[in-house]
């Protein structure tokens, strides 16, 4: 026999990105809003824009350490 009211309930949602874009979606939060830091139209991924952030010199460091390396 199927249990009943064992779901929770499934609402639109607003979202708002940190980039300004908003979008309304459906959730099972309790919120009626939700507030995120990266959506498709800001993701590296989804605008081809990558960003490399190299603290530290690591690439260089990297670079320096196989330098001579060669393929057999």
């Amino acid at each position: 026999m199927p249990k009943k009211n064992i779901h929770p309930e499934y609402k639109e949602v607003s979202v708002t990105c940190a980039c300004g874009e908003s979008f309304v979606t459906r959730s099972t939060t309790s919120k009626e809003e939700m507030k995120i830091d990266i959506c498709s139209k800001c993701h590296p991924f989804y605008t081809g824009k990558e960003k490399i952030f190299d603290t530290g010199g690591r690439i260089e460091r990297f670079k320096d350490k196989y330098k001579g390396f060669k393929r057999k």
